[in-house]
């Protein structure tokens, strides 16, 4: 079993371009742009992640704190229709966070946040995670909201000293962090404790600081984590080992609706994939073509949900080789 710590939420997507200023597409030509509907759709990184990995065929757990209201009871609806295991789901009255996201015309995204006093922030560590467990992945908001970002601080050295493969992705959200130097360093605390590492070419810019990001990428893979994978949008997907394989593939050509979920995505398509190869394990050591299968699968499955409004991840029928 694989299980995905980290926030659920909910992205508010437009319902359709936002207008501008002369009234196109939609606007009133006023000379003022028309705000775009919006669409409650489920999201969250690690809550996409646990989805992703079901949707792909791994047998997957989501662990967190979901509100009981009724987005929260929806998040869980969703978790269930995709078989995703939810003993480890805590439950409480507080409200779900909720994402605004802005879709750029490339079909990037970006989002401001409303996370004050959400459930997920209240989650607790628990006392043990099932026997089945063999990784864990953390990543995004959940990491930087206290208190339940020590919380998931806390599992995640916990796991490691246990023997699981861990997978930490940092999606880094820069409006949610009010100390940007205290966080880098922060995060590299972390790097004893993870396995694999799996970064936006973005992410590692803003994380490396003044810094250069290559020499930050190794530094941190030298750290601790078995491997860094760094993600290059459309052009594709890097792999740098620990026993030095450094290893490229293109991403997949396809007509972009929205990036919606695809970091997420990969995230799942990467557990997923190394574990058809046996290297779920806290030492791996995949051969440089499981690595190029691996990374290939990651850009398919990423393509996918790049194709589709919202973060849609695909089932494993949709990226069978």
């Amino acid at each position: 079993m694989i299980i995905v710590a980290g926030e659920a939420l909910i992205d508010l997507v437009p319902a359709e371009p936002a207008a501008d200023a002369a009234g196109t597409p939609s606007g009133t030509g006023t000379g003022v742009a028309e705000l775009p509907a919006l669409r409650p759709k489920r999201g969250g990184g690690p809550y996409n992640t646990a989805v992703a990995l079901a949707r792909l065929g791994s047998p997957a757990a989501f662990c967190s704190r979901l509100s009981t209201d009724r987005f929260g009871a929806a998040l869980l609806d969703g978790l269930a229709a995709d078989g995703v295991d939810t003993s480890l789901v805590q439950r409480g009255p507080e409200p779900t966070t909720l994402a605004v996201a802005h879709i750029g015309a490339d079909g990037s995204a970006a989002y401001s946040f409303h996370v004050e006093g959400a459930a997920d922030r209240l989650f607790h560590a628990p006392d043990a995670l099932p026997a089945a467990a063999r990784a864990v992945s953390f990543g995004t908001c959940s990491l930087v909201l206290e208190p339940g970002a020590s919380a998931y601080e806390e599992l995640l050295r916990r796991a490691s000293d246990g023997g699981l493969f861990t997978a930490l992705d940092p999606n880094i959200r820069p409006g949610l962090i009010p100390d940007a130097d205290a966080y880098r360093a922060r995060f590299r605390s972390w790097l004893p404790y993870v396995t694999l590492l799996k970064l936006s070419e973005e992410d590692a810019a803003w994380l490396a600081g003044p810094g250069d990001p290559a020499a930050a990428v190794r530094e941190w893979l030298a750290a601790g984590p078995y491997a860094v994978v760094l993600t290059r949008g459309g052009a594709g997907l890097t792999v740098l080992t620990r026993d030095g394989l450094e290893l490229s593939v293109p991403g997949e050509e396809v007509a972009v609706v929205d990036t919606i979920g695809a970091g997420d995505t990969v995230n799942a398509a990467l557990l997923h994939r190394l574990d058809v190869h046996g290297a779920l394990v806290p030492s791996p050591s995949p051969t440089a073509e499981q690595w190029r299968d691996t990374l290939s699968f990651a850009a398919r499955a990423a393509a996918v949900t790049c194709s589709r409004a919202g973060a849609q991840p695909p089932y494993a029928a949709e990226v069978t080789a």
